[in-house]
């Protein structure tokens, strides 16, 4: 009877690679890190050594490393304070606004309806316009003369010749309200795409447990949207807090200095006054507080877990 032999042992499956082979995949990467080094690292190393010198194009003789001192007045101006609190203020305000009617629109255009097509078209149309269109748009609406302020003057509501751009109350929610048709279609668009996700099974499932339709929101509508929500609103709190096109056209900071958010604050030093190193501080700063706010608001939301039994 003939005797079974196993089969020789396999060779080592680990080939050593040659040079070429393991250099290949850095080679295929180094244009990316090139153009990374170039468009994101040099500007921010650019930003922070500047900070860290007095630096006015006017005032070359006064020019020259002052070290953390533009920090330290960064921290002693008042200014500086207002803006980041004004800036907080237009995050909180708008953001909160815009998910709310962003997921309410979003609701609605997911039905099926006759010209539901035409209504996901107006609802979505603002966000492919320009900032300072849309600023231009709400300067005539806003006008004294070719605005609605005059029709309302004409009806007994308010006088001739006011603007809601002239005080700062108003002039901040003249100023949320532009904002809002702009910014409301990115909620709308982003919670339309993850709505047509949810499976109907659920819905009919939930239904047959005999839940309503604010129940099937709660429990079924909402969990499902968790996370776009979450990155939704990362997203735009950061926009909205460098928003600089619509807030510097439509009020300039103004009046006084009632609509003065932190990156007007640094367009104002680094532009008008040419302090580009006390410009650069405030930068930084801005920089660390979105870093350190996107951080602590990811771990805090917990995206991309699941939640435990």
């Amino acid at each position: 009877m003939a005797v079974l032999q196993a089969d020789p042992a396999p060779p080592d499956t680990q080939v050593r690679r040659r040079p070429r082979e393991r250099w290949t995949p850095y080679a295929l990467l180094a244009p990316t890190l090139v153009l990374v080094a170039i468009f994101l690292l040099y500007p921010i190393g650019s930003v922070v050594y500047y900070s860290l010198f007095k630096y006015n194009v006017t005032k070359p003789r006064s020019n020259g490393f002052i070290g953390l001192e533009n920090y330290q007045n960064m921290l002693g101006d008042q200014m500086f304070w207002d803006s980041l609190r004004f800036t907080t203020q237009w995050v909180v305000v708008e953001v909160g606004l815009q998910l709310v009617l962003g997921l309410g629109l979003a609701l609605v255009i997911n039905e099926t309806f006759v010209g539901r097509s035409l209504a996901r078209s107006l609802v979505f149309s603002p966000w492919a316009v320009a900032g300072v269109l849309t600023t231009t748009i709400w300067l005539l609406i806003y006008s004294p003369t070719t605005g609605f302020s005059r029709y309302l003057a004409d009806i007994g509501i308010g006088s001739y010749g006011e603007s809601p751009l002239i005080d700062g109350t108003s002039a901040f929610w003249a100023a949320v309200l532009a904002e809002l048709w702009r910014g409301v279609p990115f909620f709308a668009i982003l919670l339309l795409a993850d709505l047509q996700t949810i499976s109907q099974d659920l819905y009919e499932a939930a239904e047959v447990d005999g839940a309503g339709r604010l129940q099937r929101f709660w429990s079924v509508t909402l969990p499902h949207l968790k996370n776009a929500i979450i990155l939704s609103t990362l997203l735009r709190a950061v926009w909205e807090f460098n928003n600089v096109d619509l807030l510097y056209t439509l009020t300039g900071g103004g009046p006084g200095n009632a609509t003065m958010t932190l990156p007007l604050y640094v367009a104002r030093m680094a532009v008008d006054a040419k302090e580009f190193g006390y410009g650069s501080a405030l930068t930084v700063s801005a920089f660390l507080i979105l870093a350190i706010f996107s951080i602590a608001y990811l771990k805090l939301s917990r995206v991309g877990r699941e939640d435990k039994a």
